[in-house]
């Protein structure tokens, strides 16, 4: 008998499978509508940042320098060497790498102080501070003094033209030139005190001084001006907007000629020649809406930090390419300033943190971000999900959780891993057999620790359209 031969059975490959469609590169949070979006942008983040671009990793931690009373009121740096800060406990402290040694004490306990480095006809660079209560003061290396002949009510001190500038309500005042105890001189000479009334159709009284090389800006609630000119005779002011303006003298903060300040609508640049605009913080749309007159801004030299209360960070990275905005969360900033290269952040409990490490004071940072919705390519064509996966480094632990809805909370737990403390490039599968046959899915990446995110990739099947 002839035995029956079968052909050989030859796999049928699905039709549409496409190609894996990897990410590596993160451009931060935007609140644009989330089914436009670029796929290198999240619709929402916490503790994470772009500092290893175009990697995703997790911010800095912080170490607790100090703390005194319940809230920092100031913060200000002398020589770019030691740290001076003011507590509402009414002490004025110094942090001189290593120790903190109190300067002053009795000082008001509920108003902000701005400080600015000045030398002109003293004996050194002193650091000099005001609040608008307490008399002007001024540190020389060794002691907090009063500055003598300062106007004893003068708010947010700041230098240009080589002269203390400050404001008393809605006067701005300037010292004498290189004579910082001199600010009443008014004899018709070159190096005269300067005095002039900023009018303000609504009313309002100055709020910010900021000086530069070329101008001084002036900021009120609901304008902004500038003063030109290197002597009395030709000082000249400008006013550049009429229904915009500041916050307050903290929410400002002046980096590569180009002005940024933080408004109830919103936060601004402004770099001169044309109108202050958001352009450029557009994209966080409606987290912008809790600016408030406790909020500040402050920059590390390279990225700006932008607090909303109680503890939102705004942190924009400006660097060519990467123009990226994160969150940050846990921090609740009173003060920022910069020594060193270092960022130095005082917060709401009297405490001063020094931005460094992978903890924030010991306790592991809580992390998150959230993706756009995913799909194939047309928000019409109808797919089957394959595959998904991260190539990721942990020093701790990492939740992934799916969602099939275009916002929401319906968040479903896929894949948990433990701590993990060899921070490892590692690949790691996303399970998506309960979601199969979703139309597109949102990803949450989570955890707690520290976290590189390097890759996201994902990979579907086409279906055809009926």
């Amino acid at each position: 008998m002839k035995p029956i031969q079968y052909g050989k059975t030859q796999a049928q490959e699905l039709s549409g499978i496409q190609q894996p469609i990897p990410i590596r590169e993160f451009h931060g949070v935007s609140t644009f509508d989330p089914l436009s979006l670029s796929d290198s942008y999240f619709t929402d983040m916490r503790n994470m940042t772009s500092d290893d671009f175009p990697a995703l990793v997790t911010r800095p931690g912080y170490s607790v320098l100090g703390a005194a009373g319940t809230k920092v009121l100031g913060m200000g740096v002398w020589k770019d060497k030691e740290l001076h800060v003011v507590f509402n406990d009414g002490t004025w402290q110094r942090w001189n790498g290593s120790s903190w040694a109190t300067l002053a004490s009795g000082l008001d306990t509920a108003a902000d102080w701005s400080f600015t480095n000045f030398q002109g006809n003293l004996d050194d660079v002193n650091l000099i501070g005001c609040n608008g209560v307490n008399a002007m003061k001024r540190y020389d290396g060794g002691s907090v003094q009063d500055l003598s002949g300062a106007p004893a009510n003068g708010k947010y001190i700041t230098t240009y033209q080589n002269r203390l500038w400050c404001a008393v309500g809605i006067e701005l005042w300037s010292c004498a030139l290189d004579n910082p105890t001199s600010w009443d001189d008014f004899d018709g000479n070159l190096n005269d005190s300067y005095r002039k009334t900023m009018e303000s159709s609504k009313g309002e009284e100055i709020n910010m001084l900021t000086g530069s090389l070329s101008k001084l800006t002036i900021g009120m609630p609901g304008s902004l001006h500038e003063l030109y000119g290197g002597l009395p005779q030709d000082f000249n002011t400008k006013q550049i907007t009429e229904d915009l303006g500041l916050t307050n003298n903290k929410s400002a903060i002046t980096q590569e000629g180009f002005l940024r300040f933080m408004h109830k609508t919103g936060i601004y640049e402004y770099g001169g020649g044309t109108l202050p605009t958001k352009a450029f913080s557009e994209r966080l749309g409606k987290l912008l809406s809790g600016i408030t007159t406790d909020s500040v801004a402050g920059s590390d030299g390279t990225k700006l930090y932008f607090n909303l209360p109680p503890d939102r960070l705004m942190v924009y990275d400006p660097r060519s390419g990467v123009d990226a905005w994160s969150i940050w969360r846990d921090i609740s900033a009173t003060q920022i300033i910069t020594m060193g290269n270092q960022l130095y952040i005082g917060d709401v409990q009297g405490r001063v943190l020094r931005l460094e490490g992978m903890s924030d004071g010991g306790n592991g940072i809580t992390w998150s971000a959230t993706t756009k919705p995913f799909n194939s390519g047309s928000l019409a064509q109808r797919q089957r999900w394959y595959k998904l996966w991260v190539m990721v480094e942990l020093s701790g632990s990492l939740q992934v959780h799916l969602s099939p809805s275009i916002s929401g909370d319906d968040w479903t737990l896929v894949q948990d891993i433990p701590d993990s403390t060899q921070p490892l490039v590692r690949r790691v599968i996303i399970p998506v057999s309960s979601f199969t046959r979703e139309n597109w899915i949102r990803v949450r990446f989570s955890g707690t620790g520290w976290a590189r995110l390097h890759e996201f990739t994902r990979q579907g099947r086409q279906l055809p359209i009926r």
